[in-house]
């Protein structure tokens, strides 16, 4: 989300001057934000005196803000800490980029300005895989940071996959041992079948998660970590093979999905009670996600569950089991839209990403969802047909069709779009082998994803394409290896790694065949 609006920012000549000595008053509950702008903008900021003040006014909706910029007076109004937090983001990017550096000369001019704003939904999200390609944790902070930077407040954690295991996990320590490293990745798209025979892998002890958790917490952003289950599980069958169907083999070296599931013994059905358990230890968000996408039925096959519910109901007895269990601590269970197919639970939020169809399911059927279409919010989508784009993948996913998402899809009802909590953009990492890539996937496209989940949709893109150059110098600033408007450069190119572009029609009716067993109310 770019600051200033083109509506409520109304900018003036020089009106205060932010400098070290700034004093600054604190409302009551607002010590945090105080910490943390003082880091931000390097200010000691000391109490008392005419400066800044921040507090809270509770006629304001909860994420809602106010920023108020006179001659000697600058105040950051919200109507709870979170919204005094996104006056305080709207503060850095009043300020020059140089602002946003960690050394340099401190002392800046904050124009005459007041800006009232307040997100249209509550889930701004982005989804990150550390599953495919590990990210160490300082990269991770990184990445939380610029998430915050732009007013997003979840981060969907994708911590286990087929390729690997992340998270530590007690009484199952073969999961990082073993799951947590592979032997080599794939380079490009899977149909080229190339390989780069090096050794990947990584995980997170439970203190790097907690880390990870109180440093989002602290800008505002609520960590949801997905276990993906049943399916996706190659890596922990390979490091417990008692817990497959016969599979003794390694963790995946290659993309797309694993015929390796979990069986549904009751040992299997204990390691992802403990799991849970241990991540609910971990995690305090109300939603953990349990992943229940892209799962093959067919190692089920003949057995004594499935001869009980038929094998296209093991996975949603499986489901129900596992929100059953989490109910018992709190919670309740996040999955992607297949947990529609066959009945997700009550109270289950469905991550809808098969383009634009589940989501429209999801809320007539009274599941609050979050929209996540592949089409619209997928970053590891290719951002053009120039030649030069890195692994160019998926359909054409430019800044423009991002910026025109709306979560919510035509032909709602008021109280169906009610259960629409908001978009995520998902960044999977298959070909995003470090985080200076993950940059150059990410961004400015979720510059323009910030703002379709915050704004109105009356918003403009002429007016973000305008804005957009002076934001870029604050990316500048923040050391993000964004993709250059003008297009790719010879060193963003990876020759090595081929990709395998798709037409949108053809994906379409992909996701139509995908999306044929959703139920339709």
């Amino acid at each position: 989300m770019m600051i200033p609006l083109p509506v409520s920012a109304r900018p003036g000549p020089g009106a205060f001057r932010l400098t070290a000595g700034t004093p600054m008053t604190v409302g009551p509950g607002l010590e945090g934000v105080a910490t943390w702008l003082r880091d931000a903008l390097r200010c000691p900021l000391p109490p008392g005196g005419r400066g800044i003040t921040l507090r809270i006014d509770p006629s304001l909706t909860r994420e809602g803000y106010e920023l108020t910029c006179a001659p000697g007076a600058l105040d950051l109004v919200g109507g709870s800490p979170a919204g005094v937090f996104y006056a305080a983001q709207s503060l850095r990017q009043l300020l020059h980029p140089a602002a946003l550096r960690r050394a340099g000369p401190v002392g800046w001019d904050v124009p005459a300005v007041t800006v009232a704003d307040h997100p249209r939904f509550a889930w701004r999200g982005v989804m990150l895989d550390v599953a495919r390609h590990f990210m160490p944790v300082a990269d991770v902070l990184r990445f939380v940071d610029l998430a915050a930077f732009h007013k997003l407040n979840v981060l969907h954690l994708h911590l286990t996959d087929d390729q690997g295991w992340r998270v530590e996990v007690p009484r199952w320590p073969r999961l990082t041992t073993v799951g947590a490293w592979r032997p080599s990745s794939m380079l490009g798209s899977r149909v080229h079948g190339r390989d780069d025979g090096r050794p990947h892998g990584g995980f997170y002890t439970s203190d790097d998660l907690r880390e990870i958790v109180a440093y989002a917490a602290d800008r505002h952003v609520t960590v949801v970590p997905e276990i993906d289950m049943p399916g996706h599980m190659q890596a922990a069958v390979a490091a417990y093979p008692h817990l497959g169907n016969g599979f003794d083999g390694g963790v995946r070296t290659t993309w797309g999905i694993s015929p390796h599931v979990l069986n549904m013994g009751d040992e299997a059905l204990r390691f992802c009670r403990d799991v849970l358990d241990h991540i609910c230890d971990i995690f305090p968000s109300e939603l953990i996600g349990i992943g229940g996408d892209e799962c093959p039925p067919g190692e089920w096959q003949g057995s004594p569950i499935a001869d009980r519910v038929g094998l296209h109901g093991v996975q949603p007895w499986f489901t129900a089991l596992m929100a059953d269990h989490l109910a018992t601590r709190g919670r309740r269970v996040y999955g992607w839209d297949e947990i529609l197919a066959g009945g997700a639970p009550a109270g289950a939020v469905v991550a809808a990403w098969r383009g634009p169809t589940p989501t429209t399911v999801a809320a007539r059927l009274g599941h609050d969802v979050v929209s996540c279409p592949d089409i619209k919010v997928y970053l590891d989508y290719r951002q053009s047909d120039d030649p030069g784009e890195p692994t160019p993948v998926g359909t054409l996913l430019t800044l423009e069709d991002v910026y025109g998402f709306d979560p919510v899809p035509p032909g709602l009802t008021s109280a169906e779009e009610a259960h629409v909590l908001g978009g995520q953009a998902n960044v999977w990492t298959e070909h995003m082998e470090h985080a200076r890539r993950v940059d150059y996937m990410t961004y400015p496209r979720l510059c323009a994803f910030a703002e379709a989940v915050w704004g109105a949709p009356t918003r403009s893109y002429e007016s973000f394409v305008e804005r957009l150059p002076v934001h870029l110098a604050r990316l500048d600033a923040l050391g993000v290896n964004y993709r250059p408007l003008a297009g790719p450069r010879p060193w963003d190119a990876r020759p090595d790694a081929p990709g395998n572009p798709r037409t949108l029609p053809d994906r379409l009716a992909e996701l139509a065949q995908m999306t044929a067993d959703l139920p339709r109310p």
